[in-house]
């Protein structure tokens, strides 16, 4: 297939970080943009500047770690933001605005021609300055499509790198997104950015779409974290642009243990059942799915777990078969008989139907309660 033609800007550190109860230091800051910059992610959003004096600080010693990935920060239509990113040596600026009439109204008590000539006004100082912009419609899904287009016109015009298209509340589905940046990209004289929330569990999908559709720079976040529901996630994201959308120059095999380092520092837990990163992403307890699997892995693993640092785990459990619980035996190097396997296999469907997890430490008690004194039998 034709390669889709795209770059990654993750946002862990910026709208990652603006998960309620979420908070990074700036060790963990570096922790986290350096394994981004393993993977091959061009672009890091590493913070908004104008918080606090201490994300100031912690932005600019992410643009002075060096890395080959660029380092971005989000500034409003705000002078003293702007100087803020300024000041910490990024070399893209995401400049946002609000284009939706229900924000104008709500929030900017502004015209549609007021904030554009707002926005315009601090891109043109922002670029005075040398430093790119990302010229970011917020609320862009509920904007009217013609005074969107109008927006990114005029600011390409002015000369932003990128227009941005944000999915702020997360309301578009896979098609809408698709249809949308479509009609957007037809027009467009630079490249389109999404930026999609996770409001109905559509942001990875429609992130996908968008970039099917002609979206060139796609944001993200490891596990998917960000304000209430989240962001579209960075995992599963490559792993869609692996799999379906021919794009093979990400390493992806630090995937799990990226995961795990910023479960860690946000204190959000990934679910089990997590696309790509989650404990049972690869873990199988189906007795005809492990018989089918022994033979060949590709019946049920649309992607090996090698390809982001996973690994494969056969669970015993009340659906497990004699095929697999055999084989997880020999695993162990213990071989029993017809009869010893029927009698290990029942007493562990008892137990896992009474909601005991069948550990390796209860699976040594199930044999040794078969007629065998405790570890005889195993290497």
């Amino acid at each position: 297939m034709k390669p889709l033609h795209v770059e990654i800007c993750d946002v862990t550190l910026r709208d990652g970080e603006q998960t309620p109860g979420v908070s990074f230091t700036c060790k963990e800051k570096q922790d986290i943009a350096q394994s981004l910059s393993d993977i091959g992610i061009e672009i890091i959003e590493a913070g908004f500047p104008s918080v606090s004096d201490e994300e100031k600080r912690t932005v600019r010693s992410i643009v002075e770690m060096g890395l080959p990935s660029e380092i971005c920060c989000l500034s409003r239509c705000v002078q003293s933001d702007i100087d803020a990113a300024i000041d910490c040596g990024v070399d893209l600026v995401s400049l946002f605005f609000a284009t939706s009439d229900l924000h104008l109204r709500i929030k900017y008590k502004k015209t549609r021609e007021e904030m554009l000539d707002l926005a315009l006004s601090m891109l043109d100082y922002t670029l005075d300055h040398g430093i790119k912009v990302r010229f970011s419609a917020e609320d862009a899904s509920r904007t009217d499509l013609e005074f969107l287009k109008t927006m990114y016109r005029e600011g390409a015009e002015h000369g932003a790198s990128y227009s941005s298209f944000a999915d702020t509340v997360g309301c578009m589905t896979p098609v809408q997104m698709y249809e949308v940046v479509r009609e957007l990209t037809f027009e467009l004289k630079n490249p389109l950015c999404v930026h999609c929330h996770n409001d109905m569990g559509f942001a990875s999908a429609n992130t996908f779409s968008a970039a099917q559709a002609g979206a060139f720079q796609l944001h993200t976040t490891v596990n998917g974290i960000g304000e209430r529901c989240g962001n579209a996630s960075l995992e599963e994201v490559l792993v869609a642009l692996r799999m379906r959308g021919g794009v093979d120059r990400y390493d992806l095999s630090n995937l799990m243990s990226l995961s795990k380092m910023v479960e860690k520092y946000s204190g959000i837990q990934v679910s089990k059942t997590k696309a790509v990163v989650g404990d049972n992403a690869f873990s199988h307890e189906s007795g005809i799915h492990i018989a089918a699997l022994i033979k060949d892995r590709n019946t049920y693993e649309y992607y090996p777990p090698e390809m982001v640092g996973g690994e494969q785990r056969f669970i015993l459990g009340k659906h497990t078969g004699r095929k697999g619980l055999e084989y997880i035996l020999a695993s162990l190097g213990y071989t029993p008989g017809p009869d010893e396997v029927t009698r290990i296999l029942n007493r562990i469907k008892t137990l896992s139907e009474a909601k005991q997890s069948i550990t390796q430490h209860v699976l040594l008690s199930i044999i040794a309660e078969s007629n065998h004194e405790p570890g005889v039998g195993l290497v």
